[in-house]
């Protein structure tokens, strides 16, 4: 269920461009954000804060995409969430001095601190190159290229990316906590 509620506003999107085009596809990926943090606030009484900054960026360029009735700007959005996410891990690494991912998920899994480390800077450099690679898909192919790729490329790569993950941090889990959600 909650693949599906953090997929709702991309799966939305991607139809509703089939069907629409990108001005209303961009309404609808607005609308869908709302209604998915709306339904996290009533279900969980509690929105993790990269869901706002999500919610702020689809409003934000979304909004001048439909406004200005410039494509531009959404093809930018997935590229600034990703380099958001990018940089608020490497400034937790960096300048704070704390693992944000070891904050994040250190109570479901024990790790030695070099393997939390390599798997900060692992997501940090994935979700920079994932900025690179949308730009290059959105301003080197068509309208219709970047919405496929945004959904099924830009999921796909994700997808491999978290098999690694989990492939690479199996090694460090103890067997009790392998079964545990």
């Amino acid at each position: 269920m909650k693949l599906l509620v953090d997929f709702f506003p991309i799966i939305l999107f991607f139809v509703a461009f089939k069907f629409a085009g990108i001005y209303v596809a961009t309404g609808v990926a607005i609308a869908a954000t709302v209604i998915q943090i709306a339904w996290l606030r009533h279900s969980h009484g509690r929105v993790e804060p990269m869901q706002w900054i999500s919610l702020g960026v689809i409003v934000l360029f979304g909004g001048a995409t439909i406004a200005l009735q410039n494509e531009t700007f959404i093809k930018w959005k997935p590229t600034v969430l990703y380099w958001l996410m990018a940089g608020t891990l490497m400034a937790g690494q960096l300048v704070f001095r704390k693992n944000l991912l070891k904050s994040l998920m250190g109570s479901q899994m024990e790790l030695p601190d070099a393997a939390w480390r390599v798997t900060n800077w692992s997501w940090i450099v994935f979700l920079a190159i994932m900025g690179v690679v949308n730009l290059w898909v959105a301003f080197n192919f068509d309208t219709n290229t970047w919405v496929n790729f945004k959904l099924f490329g830009g999921l796909g790569l994700m997808a491999l990316f978290v098999i690694g993950q989990a492939v690479y941090l199996g090694r460090y889990l103890k067997a009790d906590q392998v079964g545990e959600p």
